[in-house]
């Protein structure tokens, strides 16, 4: 134990030999350290954002339908079949749940929207206005007008689809739909906003009612719905959540499927999976680089010792030994480097992810497996990620000290003594 630290305190000595070669170098590893992490941060914070937009518009990040309404999504086919269910009690159920946060309800028809002489195909889709909210943002993406108000045949519409019917706010909508009893509903309803999500896909298709006024529409009771969307405390432990709801309900007579957003946006979920995989190859990349700079410097400062290690080995030092001493000197300037590294790391992500960076002003967002990506460069951070880099500058220490380590092994005290 003596002799181990021995080789520990000649190792502290050799890297202060020059100081500014070892600040130089403990200085690369510490911000290559900060690189990775910020790296990963950006990576989590698109990712999050990636989630965030394509669950909390419209999905919901949690839904719970009739088994046999997916993928098909016929019209009949509601949540305890042509009986409907109690609402207000399956609501309460779902949302008693510890997990769950808020739930909303929802009806989807297909109908034609008409203003004027202009005639367009949309997807109605009624919601509660007090509880949507509370689950996505698409009520609060309004660019004109107001929200819904329940029992006022009110209607919103996306800016592109208002602009190709041509109608203004307070103007007549007619919306014929298919209805339930087999007939075809048809009413007047009143345009009083617009919303602007940044997907075409929507805003040139969805038209929001108030739910019982599409329920009056369609001909079905105030009981028959097809889908309940819900949020959850965190967006990545929704599989886990959807299965014990599942089994909750499974109890009911109501045959009900409950599906996370990983199941219904697989395109999405893969696109996270892969995000979260380049985290290592993040990694590897940085600190790949940076092993070769360090052993560089470490071998240069082997070459310059190289008498003193042959005066060791002649004085009867085993060739282990002098190999043990570089490494050691690798072990110590990673620790060194991982305390500036996370002194410099933590202050700066913690400020990053305050304050994100905003550049809507020089690009626009772009949408990417029905979420949208706005161009805010935020920074999310874990405790995993910070170890995951701390190991890896530490490995990086330790293999750039192995080769000048193996290099120390060879010298020869005879030749170098003899200047050979």
């Amino acid at each position: 134990m003596a002799h181990d630290r021995l080789w520990w305190r000649i190792a502290w000595r050799n890297l202060w030999r020059n100081r500014l070669r070892t600040l130089i170098t403990a200085s690369g590893l510490a911000f290559g350290y900060l690189g990775a992490v910020l790296m990963v941060g950006l990576s989590d914070g698109m990712m999050i954002e990636l989630i965030e937009n394509g669950t909390r518009l419209m999905l919901g990040e949690v839904q719970v339908h009739s088994e046999d309404y997916l993928p098909e999504r016929n019209m009949h086919h509601t949540i305890g079949g042509y009986e409907g269910t109690d609402l207000e009690v399956f609501l309460g159920r779902i949302a008693s749940q510890e997990d769950v946060a808020t739930v909303a309800p929802r009806l989807y028809g297909g109908g034609l929207l008409s203003s004027g002489e202009e005639t367009q195909a949309a997807l109605l889709m009624g919601v509660d206005p007090d509880r949507e909210p509370r689950v996505s943002t698409l009520l609060s993406r309004l660019v004109s007008g107001r929200a819904l108000v329940t029992g006022a045949n009110e209607i919103l519409v996306g800016s592109e689809m208002a602009e190709q019917l041509g109608a203004v706010l307070g103007g007549e909508i007619v919306v014929v739909a298919p209805a339930a009893d087999g007939s075809m509903g048809n009413d007047l309803f009143t345009l009083v906003g617009t919303f602007d999500t940044g997907i075409p896909a929507v805003d040139q298709s969805y038209a929001l009612l108030a739910l019982p006024d599409l329920q009056f529409l369609m001909a079905m009771g105030p009981d028959r719905i097809h889908e309940v969307a819900m949020t959850v405390g965190n967006a990545q432990d929704s599989p886990r959540i959807a299965g014990s709801l599942g089994d909750l309900l499974a109890d009911s007579e109501l045959p009900v499927q409950v599906s996370s957003w990983t199941d219904l946006r697989p395109e999405l979920a893969d696109m996270v999976s892969l995000m979260n995989a380049s985290h290592f190859i993040i990694v590897i990349v940085v600190f790949g680089m940076a092993v070769f700079g360090v052993a560089n410097t470490m071998l240069i400062g082997t070459f310059e010792r190289r008498r003193e290690f042959a005066v060791i080995r002649a004085l009867g030092t085993a060739p282990i030994g002098i190999g043990q001493t570089v490494v050691y000197e690798g072990i110590v300037l990673g620790v060194i480097s991982l305390i500036a590294g996370a002194l410099i790391t933590w202050p700066i992500l913690v400020w990053w992810h305050n304050s994100p960076l905003d550049l809507t002003t020089i690009i626009s967002g772009f949408s990417v497996s029905g979420s949208q990506w706005r161009p805010i460069l935020r920074v999310e951070y874990s405790v995993d990620t910070p170890i995951i880099a701390g190991l890896g500058l530490f490995l990086t220490s330790i293999l750039a000290a192995v080769y000048p380590a193996w290099k120390a092994t060879r010298v020869l005290p005879a030749d170098v003594l003899a200047g050979r």
